[in-house]
């Protein structure tokens, strides 16, 4: 099982194809196996990584909050970019994943050749809003802190692949990955010189506004409502997701 190791928390990572790096992150309380599809979809012309964020799946989840942050992970993702070779690569992310992709690029914009931005939104201006978010993400760790996976519930399609080798590890990271600290990331978008692709399903109504937003702010970006999609549109509709993946990254020459 491929992994490197960040300071004594293991992170796993798999990858399909050759060429241009092309690096997907997943949602919170899903794990890697959400994009099998994007995988096979991808690989003849990328290099495709995806990965378990720490706390979630086959990576590490370490009993000790400093371990979690959302600088950590934006510091795996380029740690993982560097174990494999690759100084850039199309950064994407669906959810917390989408997020965390909106991060990287803020603290690494010369590593992003393009953006994936999928079903997220950019986080909160004003603090009001924020805090009411952490209420909620402080209370999903309660929940599972108290019942353990079966708090998660169904959920969306994406945590119908997932498997957690620790529920804590959830936990830890719904604390201190899935809040939000401030506006940095809401506030990065005009300086977002590359190609982004925002997409939402149609019928993920929680992110609709959101995505306007993004596709408005954000200077190169196109926008895809994929219909009859839920929150993981890629697994709802991978037909219509990867075509038009595919048709933005041929546009964008990205696999060149």
């Amino acid at each position: 099982m491929p992994t490197i190791n960040r300071d004594g928390v293991d992170i796993y990572y798999t990858t399909r194809g050759d060429g241009p790096a092309l690096l997907l992150t997943h949602g919170y309380s899903a794990t890697s196996a959400m994009w099998e599809g994007q995988l096979e979809a991808f690989s003849d012309r990328f290099t495709v990584i995806a990965w378990d964020m720490r706390g979630h799946g086959s990576s590490g989840s370490p009993r000790d909050d400093a371990a979690y942050s959302e600088a950590l992970t934006v510091e795996d993702m380029a740690a993982i970019l560097d174990h494999l070779g690759f100084e850039e690569a199309v950064i994407g992310g669906l959810s917390l994943g989408g997020y965390m992709s909106l991060a990287f690029h803020a603290t690494f914009p010369q590593r992003v050749r393009a953006l994936l931005i999928i079903d997220c939104g950019p986080g909160y201006r004003k603090d009001e809003p924020r805090q009411a978010w952490n209420e909620m993400a402080l209370q999903r760790a309660a929940d599972i802190e108290a019942r353990g996976l079966a708090a998660l519930g169904d959920g969306s399609a994406e945590r119908t692949t997932a498997v957690h080798t620790d529920p804590m590890g959830l936990v830890y990271a719904a604390r201190h990955m899935l809040t939000q600290e401030d506006a940095r990331v809401l506030e990065s978008l005009p300086d977002i010189k590359v190609p982004a692709l925002v997409v939402a399903g149609a019928e993920d109504a929680p992110f609709l506004a959101a995505t306007d937003y993004m596709a408005a702010k954000i200077q190169d970006a196109e926008k895809l409502i994929v219909a009859n999609a839920g929150h993981a549109v890629n697994i709802d509709q991978p037909d219509a997701f990867n075509a038009g993946v595919r048709k933005f990254l041929d546009a964008r020459r990205l696999a060149e």
